[in-house]
């Protein structure tokens, strides 16, 4: 497993996990590479198979790769700081920013194969449903939005009362949740409609499902809370770090599902969340200083750890691909009432009618490989 974060000082560095061999050990983190690739703070980073992806406030995207160690070139069709970045599959990445538009790129080509006309004003977060079918976004407009991504096009629109900063499907695809400020509505699908509501002190930087139930939640301070949306309680909250935690990340890796921290005052720590004893303070599996003001965080697997977690997995596949299935039919089908205190409407857009259509015909192309700084 390697750790990656972007920071204020427009690097991104990447960290080895190494388990330690003694039960109370703290396992090290190792420094792998360091890239200064961009003119502005990094503020989002998403990783694929084989790529990582970092945006940034100068408009850019850089792509790197992981195998190779080159830097693979840049993604230039956003106006506006890139905001989010999101990787699915082998295929596609998907990225956002303050233009208010959504683009689809083609991992193969590197071609913008789709631009959805998102939101007016910047769009603040998105995420993709497991199936790969739809997508939710959330921007300054106050909307929440429900994309078809086979058709390319606005499935519905949702007025909100507040700007939403985050939004994030659960692992299955049972449950969706949208933040707010410091507050955070929990969706079920099967419903369509808030079944939970919960709020921490601070503003919220950080929203992360662990499991289809637990969610880790991060804000403007030291602590994590760790919340169970279908028992609807708080299960802990703890002292993370000494300063306000910007990111988080999960992962299962050796039979553990760890969650990832990272700090304003550059600390990088993993914690093993014990499902047996969630009330109990998550144990410290290693930390790193990086000494920068981390802004964003997301973890590569090998290739080989990718493929034992996909082979774990198998026997439950496809009743879980039935089940998306099914949900993706539902979401289709309901009209988005999904809360009283909010208006719902459909709103399909002609703009976004084509069906992934529009090539882009700028800097998308590979220009350049570069060597990654290798602290190897």
């Amino acid at each position: 497993m390697e750790v990656v974060v972007g920071c204020y000082e427009q690097v991104a560095f990447g960290f080895s996990v190494h388990p330690s061999d003694e039960d109370d050990g703290l396992w090290k983190l190792e420094p792998t590479f360091t890239h200064h690739g961009h003119t502005a703070s990094l503020t989002a980073v998403s990783v694929g198979t084989k790529y990582l992806a970092t945006g940034s406030r100068d408009e850019t995207i850089k792509l790197y790769d992981l195998t190779k160690r080159v830097e693979y070139g840049e993604l230039q069709e956003h106006e506006g700081t890139i905001t989010c970045l999101e990787f699915f599959g082998d295929h596609h990445l998907l990225s956002g920013a303050e233009d208010g538009n959504i683009c689809l790129w083609g991992v193969k080509s590197w071609e913008c194969v789709k631009t959805l006309h998102a939101h007016k004003g910047r769009v603040t977060s998105f995420s993709v449903h497991p199936s790969g079918k739809l997508a939710l976004s959330v921007g300054s407009d106050k909307t929440l939005r429900t994309w078809n991504l086979m058709k390319g096009r606005s499935a519905f629109v949702k007025n909100i009362k507040q700007i939403a900063d985050l939004v994030l499907w659960s692992p299955k695809g049972d449950f969706y949740i949208v933040s707010r400020n410091n507050q955070v509505d929990v969706y079920k699908v099967e419903t369509a409609s808030v079944v939970w509501t919960f709020s921490i002190p601070v503003r919220i930087s950080s929203v992360r499902f662990i499991t289809e139930s637990i969610v880790g939640v991060c804000g403007d301070y030291e602590k994590i809370h760790l919340y169970d949306v279908q028992k609807q309680v708080c299960m802990c909250e703890f002292k993370a770090h000494d300063s306000r935690v910007k990111a988080l990340h999960s992962s299962y890796w050796h039979g553990i599902h760890i969650l990832l921290s990272a700090s304003n005052d550059g600390y990088i720590k993993l914690w093993n969340i014990d499902l047996s004893h969630l009330e109990a303070v998550p144990v410290l599996l290693g930390e790193v200083n990086t000494t920068a003001r981390l802004t964003c965080l997301t973890v590569h697997m090998s290739a080989d750890a990718a493929q034992s977690l996909d082979s774990s997995s198998a026997k439950g596949r496809k009743r879980k691909k039935i089940k998306r299935e099914e949900d993706v039919e539902h979401l289709e089908k309901m009209a988005v009432e999904m809360s009283e205190d909010c208006t719902a409407k459909t709103m399909p857009s002609q703009a976004d009618a084509q069906v992934f259509s529009k090539c882009f015909k700028g800097q998308s192309k590979v220009k350049r490989k570069v060597k990654i700084s290798s602290n190897d």
